[in-house]
């Protein structure tokens, strides 16, 4: 199978707002953050009250759940956004360097909606200080939906006219 990366994430944490929670039952770290978003199918910018929210049990398992709204264009040039929300789940309370995550997309752009609101999608996150790029790749067999969604999008737009 391959894979394409179709956009990335580039993340800048807010440490100075994190908040956290610490009980007999494990923990909560809630970490705002803002950034950009850049590929071939959309760019833009983070909008204020994104949040990666970890979870971290009293058995070490670490559930990272990220949610943010994407403001911007996509590939067409129109105005959109894109809401994410990205999981993981790590053992030993620890986030490996890249970590993977499975996101999950809703969109209100007319192009990218038939292609981001399907279930073939997997992140990849690097971190480096404050700084976390998210990648995120389309897997499957030479991504062939991509490609037809776009063709299709592309000739309702050329017959709507008539």
């Amino acid at each position: 199978m391959s894979e394409k990366c179709v956009l990335e994430i580039f993340v800048e944490l807010n440490p100075d707002n994190i908040s956290t929670l610490h009980s007999t039952a494990g923990g909560v770290i809630m970490i705002p953050f803002g950034g950009v978003a850049r590929g071939e199918i959309f760019n833009g910018v983070i909008l204020p009250g994104g949040v990666d929210t970890q979870l971290i049990g009293a058995n070490g398992v670490l559930h990272m759940s990220a949610r943010y709204m994407l403001d911007g264009t996509d590939l067409t040039g129109e105005r959109c956004r894109i809401f994410i929300e990205n999981n993981g789940y790590f053992s030993d309370g620890e986030v490996p360097n890249p970590f993977k995550t499975v996101p999950t997309f809703w969109t209100d752009s007319r192009k990218l909606a038939p292609y981001l609101h399907r279930e073939v999608f997997r992140g990849e996150g690097y971190t480096s200080g404050d700084t976390v790029v998210i990648k995120i790749f389309e897997h499957g067999e030479d991504n062939k939906f991509y490609s037809q969604s776009i063709r299709q999008y592309e000739f309702s737009q050329r017959w709507s006219n008539y």
